[in-house]
């Protein structure tokens, strides 16, 4: 029988190592994903717009061309997803986690939010659309291995 390798895209902030936390827990569960996720180099994100189409003087446009290249990886990777975990921090906005939320959530891709506690009042509605909240990259590959290989912690 073949092993159905599941994608998982992982979205949000990229100032801590979350994202590298749940691949080597997953990876030492040997756990059949592949991991997947927005550019998180940010000077890259920030500036391929310009390097690629032209260099802008307003701001809103440079911007504009760069959120545009960006979605196109985003929203494809995003929809092939069979899972989307989205990591909100505290230390910045993230509207692009909270869209990257809500577009996982109006395809009806299973959806898992991870935050801090003090962050419950402010993302009750996104927390709401997930089918787990979670405080800890340990708990998201704990609900990796139990959705895809029916494992639970000992």
């Amino acid at each position: 029988m073949t092993e159905i390798v599941w994608t998982v895209y992982l979205s949000g902030e990229i100032h801590s190592d979350w994202r590298d936390r749940i691949t080597k827990s997953c990876n030492a569960l040997e756990l059949p994903i592949e991991f997947v996720g927005p550019n998180t180099v940010h000077a890259d994100s920030d500036e391929c717009g310009e390097l690629i189409l032209g260099e802008e003087t307003n701001g809103f446009w440079r911007d504009h061309k760069a959120a545009k290249i960006n979605a196109i990886r985003t929203r494809t990777l995003i929809e092939r997803a069979d899972i989307v975990v989205v990591r909100f921090g505290d230390k910045y906005r993230q509207w692009n986690a909270a869209f990257d939320a809500g577009y996982a959530a109006a395809l009806q891709t299973p959806l898992i939010t991870l935050r801090d506690d003090a962050l419950t009042h402010a993302m009750k509605e996104i927390d709401a659309a997930a089918l787990a909240t979670c405080t800890d990259p340990d708990q998201i590959a704990d609900i990796l291995a139990y959705v895809i290989e029916c494992d639970l912690p000992r």
